[in-house]
Formats: structure tokens, C-alpha cells, sequence
């Protein structure tokens, strides 16, 4: 696969900076070269449960220094869909503040009786009255929209249902699938390279799951890196119908290719320079064979 350059950068954040809150290997040098460099960079997270704000406070205490607009979540990704879909539009909400608070900085509003949306996100206490409400709501008319397809979250005590499999009862109950914006859509993607102002072709995207990062980035266009310390193992890669550009140990092993953006262009600089002579060195050779 032909190399590219890469400019900017997107990561997950489970599985490749932290596991249950731990930094994992190379992420806080990983983290503080971008930083250092002003290399732009988002950390894209399909849970909807946390503010940017909330969750960079929680990597800080990890040691991961990652500023709150270097956070890109589902729940972002979902309220930037529905503002540019239906602007200052209405929604009922399952999920929690990161998902609430997202959707009230577009500009929407609560509606609790006949509402634009029915948006579903994550909750550690996932209310059966809510649930209910949701789904006659649904059949009423409202559009059913769900920030993930994650059927479970981790946890220390083992795993925990998510979006996915609430959004699954839901629709078993309707007969109504819901459209889901986080990944695997690529518009997660999408949404994530038009808050940094990049280029799916100067773009790379760090996962540790192939079913979600990595076909996401594939499909985005972006160049595809999996990291060996999460869900996704060497051996279960190869058997996908798709494959990573790259497959790495850590995030740590790409340290090295984080290269500030004045000594890049330092470099191309000396390497048209170089050029430059090999030319003007063919064509005095060529002038002294022709004489």
C-alpha cells in the first residue's frame, strides 16, 4: 500500500489510550508528542454517557492530558447529524448528560409528548418507563435515531448492555430499526474530519476493533492502523474480508512517525532542493555529452 503523509490524526479511545481508565502503553508519550508538536488530533469514542469535558478529566487523572475539544464523541457526532438534518429541531432523550447536553448546545429541545426524535444513547441505569415511553413515541411517528450499535459497555464487574441491545428491544417492539451515527457509519468519521478542517487523505485512524474502527476508516477513506492492545487480535484480523493498512503492537510504536510541521516542511524543502541539483547536475552532464 503506497505510503502517505500524514497530517492529522484520529484515535479510539478504548483499547488504544486507556483500558478502564489505565493508559495504555505509549499513550501519554503518544499523546504529549501530538501536543507538542501541534499536530491536530481527535479521540473519537462511541459512548454517548460523558461530556468532553467529563472525559477529559477522567484521562487527566489517568495521566492522558487531552484537552476537552480534542474530544469527539458519539453523542457530538449525533447532534451535529440532527442539527444539520432538522435544525432547532425536538427530541426525546434516553441516555445520559454527555448525550442531553449535546443536543441542547445544537440548539435542540426536550419534548416529551410528540418529539422530532427519539434519540437513544447509553445509561448505567436504563429506565423501563423510559424505555416504554420511547417506544410509544416511535409508533406515534417520531424518528428513531441511536448514537451507537455497541450491544455492550465495558465494566470491572463484566459487561453491561448498551445502546445496541436497548435499541434492538426497542425495535423488536416497534418493528422500526433505528439509524445509527456513531461507528461503524462512516459519518462519525465524516463529522470528526469537518471539526478538524482535514482530509480523509492526510488522515489516519487508530482502532483496536476492526468491526467498527478500522471498517469505519476504511470506508472514510483514511488511512487505517490497528493497535494490538484492545478487542481485536492478529490472528482474529486475518480473518476479516477487509484488512488495516497497518497492524502495530501499540500506539507507542508510532511515536516516531509524529514529525512537527516545521522541520516536515524543512524536509521537504531539502528534499526538492535535492532534486533541484540532481537536475541541474543531468543537465550539465548533458550539455558536456552533447559538446
Amino acid at each position: 500500500m503506497t505510503a502517505r503523509e500524514i497530517n492529522f490524526w484520529l484515535m479510539d479511545m478504548d483499547g488504544v489510550l486507556v483500558r478502564e481508565e489505565e493508559p495504555l502503553e505509549g499513550a501519554a508519550d503518544f499523546i504529549a508528542r501530538l501536543r507538542d508538536f501541534e499536530i491536530p488530533y481527535l479521540v473519537l469514542t462511541n459512548s454517548s454517557i460523558y461530556t468532553p469535558r467529563n472525559l477529559s478529566a477522567r484521562l487527566a487523572r489517568g495521566g492522558l492530558q487531552v484537552p476537552e475539544e480534542s474530544i469527539w464523541t458519539s453523542a457530538l457526532a449525533t447532534a451535529s447529524f440532527l442539527q444539520d438534518q432538522r435544525p432547532r429541531g425536538s427530541a426525546f432523550v434516553v441516555g445520559e448528560a454527555g448525550l442531553a447536553t449535546a443536543l441542547h448546545e445544537a440548539g435542540y429541545t426536550v419534548n416529551e409528548r410528540d418529539p422530532d426524535y427519539v434519540v437513544l444513547g447509553e445509561t448505567r441505569t436504563y429506565s423501563f418507563e423510559r424505555i416504554t415511553q420511547a417506544i410509544r413515541l416511535i409508533v406515534n411517528g417520531a424518528r428513531f435515531i441511536a448514537t451507537n450499535p455497541d450491544t455492550t459497555g465495558p465494566a470491572p464487574g463484566g459487561p453491561l448492555p448498551a445502546t445496541g441491545s436497548v435499541a434492538a428491544l426497542i425495535s423488536r417492539a416497534t418493528g422500526i430499526e433505528p439509524y445509527y451515527v456513531g461507528k461503524p457509519n462512516p459519518l462519525m468519521m465524516r463529522s470528526a474530519l469537518n471539526t478538524l478542517n482535514a482530509h480523509s487523505e492526510q488522515t489516519a485512524m487508530v482502532g483496536d476493533r476492526m468491526d467498527t474502527d478500522i471498517v469505519t476508516g476504511i470506508e472514510a477513506g483514511l488511512e487505517t492502523i490497528l493497535v494490538l492492545t484492545g478487542i481485536t487480535d492478529r490472528a482474529e484480523a486475518e480473518g476479516f474480508p477487509y484488512r488495516p493498512h497497518r497492524i502495530v503492537d501499540s500506539v507507542g510504536d508510532l511515536i516516531p512517525e509524529l514529525v512537527a510541521p516545521a522541520r516536515r516542511a524543512s524536509d521537504d524543502r531539502a528534499v526538492g532542493q535535492g532534486a533541484a541539483n540532481v537536475s541541474r547536475l543531468r543537465s550539465r552532464l548533458t550539455r558536456r555529452e552533447g559538446g
